[in-house]
């Protein structure tokens, strides 16, 4: 009678991964809308949700003691796991969610990596097959892991932007795929823990290198191709432990990764390869304009510009990282919203890359409640620039640097950029004169058409949208 009960009871977890893979399929699906993200998100939390009561349930069949202990065990790091998670969403800012993916994807990385090792020492008769995956598994973990830390350090400021130039780098990558695979056939040969641990130390210096290659500027590229990472590690964990769902599941966050990161290298004007093999096959460049005088800038006012406001018909805001740090998006949306009121004709171009990660800035502009169909993408809105009055820069720097289509030898060139300068005036909010993320210098700030606005980005726009109210309040009685 036992033996039948838990035979139906494991039909039961299977149906309920069946179930958990479809909705996640549903949220991926769900997720690529800005109208069905809700939806999108909500299918996603009842997958998981499910997920992990048929993985609880799992684990109480297979139990090998007592049911109240690994009951205990699995509360008790449900437990710690929700408090940690709870208090991380918390206290990190929007703006911080870049590095907070980057550092969740180490995670996942380090538990492939456990999962290997222990998934080796508890298998006493492992055939080839077997052995395969534990080293496949605790290769890509060890790989995500490293290098998702350096992808956390360098977009928490804490590490230089800067690409790690050494010499040789691309036959050092070579060199440590070449011993790994080595010490594959060795593995497989002779099994034991000591080519497994050391093709460890060998994938951690690799994803280490690799990452730290990448320069600031493909950074948003590196977060999702380090998601895909994370989730073929999570599909190899799931080999090791049999669980179908695992597998499913990393499968969908790996091609679903790996396909955002050849859509924004494409969007970026990058090769994927290139980017995903930290750098292999490009030559490092230097700027031939890098030491450039440019001349001198020109400053402007809240108060000029709230007037240029009021006497132009066209508005554009390109918005930037610069935005989100400051927590601008609120006043933004109110000066937009002050300025359609006047009937004028106001728009926002977003680069893929604006906010360090994809669909970054429009979810700050979603929250802050700019309406959707004034949110345009780079290339829907790249042919109206000649014909706008105003562009107003806010926080951004690499996105609208011109050197990227006119400086060969910039190591941001071939790259996309909203093309801001064709604008009749630009305006640029900026905190100083200092280089954007990727450190190149912007020959915009120094064009003729150019003017600068200093200071926080918040308290400008803020002041900004009180005069241009009061503008508007001030003329309605001429007008009448």
């Amino acid at each position: 009678m036992n033996t039948v009960v838990n035979e139906r009871w494991y039909s039961l977890v299977q149906a309920a991964y069946v179930i958990a893979g479809v909705l996640f399929i549903l949220s991926l699906a769900g997720l690529a809308h800005q109208k069905s993200a809700k939806a999108g998100n909500m299918a996603g939390k009842i997958g998981m949700a499910l997920a992990l009561a048929a993985t609880v349930l799992l684990a109480l069949l297979n139990s090998e003691q007592a049911v109240a202990v690994t009951a205990a065990l699995i509360a008790g790091a449900l437990l710690i796991g929700a408090v940690i998670g709870t208090i991380a969403a918390r206290r990190v800012e929007m703006t911080q969610m870049p590095q907070m993916i980057a550092i969740l994807h180490s995670f996942v990385g380090l538990a492939a990596v456990l999962v290997g090792f222990n998934s080796y020492l508890t298998e006493e008769h492992a055939d080839a097959v077997h052995l395969i995956e534990v080293f496949l598994g605790v290769f890509i973990g060890a790989v995500t892991f490293t290098g998702s830390i350096i992808a956390y350090l360098k977009l928490s400021a804490k590490m230089k932007s800067a690409p790690l130039t050494l010499p040789g780098r691309n036959l050092l990558n070579l060199l440590l795929l070449v011993i790994s695979a080595a010490l594959l056939a060795w593995f497989v040969a002779a099994p034991s823990l000591l080519p497994l641990v050391i093709m460890t130390v060998v994938a951690l210096l690799l994803g280490l290198h690799l990452v730290a290659a990448i320069g600031g500027g493909d950074m948003p590229v590196v977060v999702s191709m380090l998601n895909s990472y994370s989730g073929w590690a999570a599909a190899a964990a799931g080999f090791m432990l049999s669980n179908n769902l695992l597998i499913i599941t990393g499968a969908l966050v790996g091609s679903s990764g790996a396909i955002l990161s050849y859509i924004m290298c494409k969007a970026m004007n990058r090769k994927f390869t290139a980017v995903i093999l930290g750098g292999f096959g490009t030559e490092v460049k230097s700027s031939s304009k890098s030491d450039e005088d440019y001349g001198e800038h020109r400053e402007t006012t809240t108060g000029d510009l709230a007037e240029l406001l009021r006497e132009s018909q066209t508005v554009v805001i390109a918005p930037g990282y610069g935005m989100a740090v400051a927590k601008a998006q609120y006043p933004v949306a109110d000066l937009t919203a002050k300025l359609r009121a006047m009937g004028k004709d106001v728009k926002f171009a977003v680069h893929p890359v604006a906010g360090r990660l994809p669909g970054h800035m429009n979810v700050l502009l979603a929250e802050a409640r700019v309406p959707y169909d004034i949110v345009l993408e780079m290339d829907e809105i790249q042919d109206d620039f000649p014909d706008t009055d105003v562009v107003l820069v806010i926080g951004a720097n690499d996105t609208v640097n011109p050197a990227a289509a006119e400086d060969p030898g910039s190591p941001i060139a071939g790259m996309p950029v909203l093309q801001v300068w064709e604008a009749k005036h630009v305006v640029v909010f900026k905190r100083s004169m200092a280089t954007g993320y990727a450190g190149v210098q912007n020959p915009l700030f120094f064009r003729e058409n150019t003017a600068m606005l200093f200071g926080d980005a918040k308290d400008q726009v803020e002041e900004l949208a009180h005069l241009v109210g009061v503008s508007a309040h001030e003329m309605a009685p001429a007008q009448s």
